[in-house]
């Protein structure tokens, strides 16, 4: 047991010892082709070199865009790999060569690109990881439709299958994720410019991938990719001590059902305001069990389950006798950050006023930073 220990406790060492070797991650992510995550990963390289940053070029496709091309310009390049296959000379990112030049960074276009058989990777997000092994930071580029977990969602929204994938766990593995955003007129304005493809393709894009109701879907889920991100990144990160939670409120209802009704109504309204989740607390006392409540209450308390529910709150029902200790203890692990209770002649008011125990959730309440909201 104690071998088993020792080896435990230098296995946890070695992870942190090749986590601090490891090179720091860095992916421009787009909603489609043409939003500029190239050009802007050009734009970083230049920057980087003024600095005096040794940053070079491992693999870029610039598809030919003219404004794009022109900032290769004085950016240092390793040289692909060649490979012959089916008798066709191609081109790879030479990996090896990358890691033995060992630049600080290294900038690694289309990484969900799947490598030419024979390679030592089959798909270019393992070469990066490689690579990023080796102690070498990297810059890289990916459309949001390429992401494993979305595979069926992005062919549903624009009917083609998308056979080139990487798994979410590279994103989540990411330093930082910059979104690339653009608005749907100005990408459909870049396309039929020239910029994006050539004029024998435009018309061709502008009836199947790039239509207006599609654009808007994938900009919403690349929107949404870099807004998660950065909320794992945060729960990671940032010490709880200093963090700064959202907002989530807490409804808390008793069978009465008229005020139930407006704490339900009031509390949805203040999540609203605030964009944030909300959560709607009965917890019932063994003299409201299913045999000694009476029948027209019942029935009120599950219609106003209901309109929580219809009103996008979460309803937690909980049988115990200590209402107070129930609600402090669901407000913690909820993280609740405000609390919603009625006016003094409800039946919870009264529950905690006659148990003496309100300055125990006060004091409760105090301790957690949590606010207290009594809705008339």
């Amino acid at each position: 047991m104690e071998e088993d220990d020792k080896t435990g406790s230098v296995k946890k060492f070695l992870d942190l010892v090749k986590k601090s070797r490891r090179g720091k991650f860095k992916v421009y992510i787009g909603m489609s082709a043409g939003v500029g995550k190239t050009y802007r990963m050009l734009q970083e390289a230049h920057a980087l070199l003024k600095n005096g940053i040794d940053i070079q070029i491992g693999y870029i496709e610039t598809h030919n865009r003219v404004e794009t091309h022109a900032l290769l310009e004085g950016i240092p390049m390793i040289g692909r790999r060649k490979i012959f296959y089916k008798g066709k000379e191609l081109e790879e990112m030479d990996v090896q060569a990358i890691i033995n030049r060992h630049p600080e960074v290294v900038i690694v276009d289309e990484l969900a690109h799947t490598n030419v058989e024979g390679s030592k990777n089959g798909k270019r997000w393992q070469d990066v990881a490689d690579i990023l092994d080796a102690g070498i930071s990297v810059i890289s580029a990916v459309n949001i439709q390429h992401l494993e977990s979305m595979n069926q969602e992005i062919e549903t929204i624009t009917g083609i299958p998308i056979t080139e994938r990487i798994p979410d766990k590279i994103l989540e593995s990411a330093d930082e994720i910059v979104n690339i955003d653009l608005t749907a007129d100005e990408l459909i304005d870049r396309l039929k410019a020239g910029k994006i493809y050539d004029q024998t393709k435009i018309k061709l894009a502008l009836d199947n991938f790039f239509q207006p109701e599609r654009i808007l879907q994938l900009r919403e889920l690349a929107l949404k990719e870099v807004a998660h991100h950065l909320e794992r990144k945060i729960s990671v990160e940032v010490p709880k001590q200093i963090k700064l939670r959202p907002e989530k409120f807490l409804a808390c209802i008793s069978t009465n059902h008229h005020t139930a009704k407006i704490i339900i109504r009031k509390t949805a309204r203040l999540a609203s305001y605030y964009r944030s989740p909300w959560i709607v607390l009965y917890v019932q006392r063994s003299s409201e069990g299913g045999d000694r409540i009476k029948l027209d209450l019942q029935r009120h308390l599950i219609n106003n389950f209901k309109l929580a529910t219809e009103l996008g709150g979460e309803v937690i029902r909980i049988k115990d006798d200590d209402v107070t200790q129930t609600i402090a203890r669901i407000a913690a692990e909820k993280e609740v950050t405000t609390i919603c209770i009625g006016k003094p002649h409800l039946n919870l008011f009264q529950v905690i006023m006659r148990t003496a125990i309100l300055s125990k959730l006060l004091k409760n309440i105090a301790e957690t930073e949590t606010d207290l909201v009594i809705l008339s």
